[in-house]
């Protein structure tokens, strides 16, 4: 069996409080707690949850754009959390990011040229013939006419924008694209061209996505597995199909339940999801989703399940619903 292209283990990402004069720590945000999962080549792991949850500090920390407190990200097994400055650039081609905005994600002064070739240029010299050969190819395969090269973001659609992007991302041949948010800001209509964008260049070029996303139906659309988060932690991890038809987890089928489903005809699930998301600088105890949770126990109170392997293939963190809890060592998602 092969090793998979991104494997996360135990990553823990803490924010220190301060105050007072001397600046001494006062308490912590749990942005990220105890997170674990893998992603093969050429398949795309879906990150999902409401606002806060630690979705984008986890591509952050993919990305090694913050250092995590504890845990490590192995790619293709060489832990880049680890690595120095300067052993991080040779691995800097292997993974780039998609951002949310298009409009903010873009140098304004530089034209399309110029923005898609600059990550290139950022390892080796190039002609100018050579930077308007690439960048005629980097916007050919994104679905842009070579016509927009001298032109700059503000001269582009939101839509044309996420696709240049995008191509810039492509520069470096990356084996692991992180797509944060990707397609938040764009119209359905242009959504629907950057999705099936992205699963056509996945096809092609047999790169791998962590795309993370708050909308179920993009979710639903394009990724393969799906990690559900709630207060930094991973609540479940199964394929998608599996999660869509049956979800396990309390968190998982409210927020499949609270998803607008456009047949009127298909029967929703009525799930009652109350409250707010509580603090992550004061987390409740135990099971974090407990406050929220019709189905919690005593034992939701006092102790923090752990993701625990069910036999359907999926993995799931809640003492109600999943099995019996397993040793540590074998909870990890490979």
């Amino acid at each position: 069996m092969t090793s998979p292209l991104l494997k996360v283990e135990g990553l823990t990402k803490h924010y220190a409080i301060a105050n007072g004069v001397l600046k001494r720590e006062r308490t912590k945000v749990r942005a990220v707690e105890d997170v674990s999962f893998s992603v093969e080549a050429a398949q795309t792991l879906c990150i999902v949850g409401e606002s806060g949850c630690g979705k984008s500090t986890i591509a952050r920390l993919l990305m090694r754009l913050v250092q995590p407190t504890s845990g490590r990200v192995l790619i293709d097994g060489t832990d880049i959390a680890s690595l120095n400055k300067m052993e991080l650039r040779t691995w800097r081609r292997r993974m780039q990011m998609v951002f949310q905005d298009p409009y903010s994600s873009l140098n304004p002064r530089l034209t399309a040229q110029q923005i898609v070739t600059e990550p290139v240029e950022n390892f080796e010299r190039l002609s100018q013939r050579e930077c308007r050969l690439l960048a005629g190819d980097l916007l050919k395969q994104v679905g842009l006419s070579t016509d927009m090269m001298n032109r700059r973001p503000s001269e582009m659609s939101g839509g044309q924008r996420q696709r240049l992007g995008i191509a810039r991302a492509l520069a470096l041949n990356p084996s692991l694209i992180i797509a944060d948010e990707a397609v938040s800001a764009l119209d359905v209509s242009v959504q629907a061209q950057v999705l099936n964008l992205l699963m056509d260049l996945q096809q092609q070029m047999g790169i791998a996505f962590v795309f993370i996303s708050h909308d179920l139906s993009v979710v639903e659309h394009i990724g393969h597995r799906i990690a559900v988060m709630y207060l930094g932690r991973i609540v479940e991890l199964a394929s998608a199909d599996t999660l869509f038809a049956d979800p396990v987890h309390p968190y998982s089928e409210a927020l499949i339940a609270a998803a607008p489903v456009p047949d009127p005809t298909r029967a929703r699930l009525a799930v009652p999801l109350e409250g707010e998301v509580p603090s992550p600088i004061n987390p409740p105890s135990g099971c974090a989703f407990h406050p929220r949770c019709p189905l919690a126990v005593e034992r939701c109170r006092v102790e923090v399940p752990f993701l625990t392997p069910t036999p359907d293939g999926r993995f799931v963190a809640c003492h109600v619903r999943a099995p019996a809890r397993i040793p540590k060592e074998s909870q990890r998602c490979d």
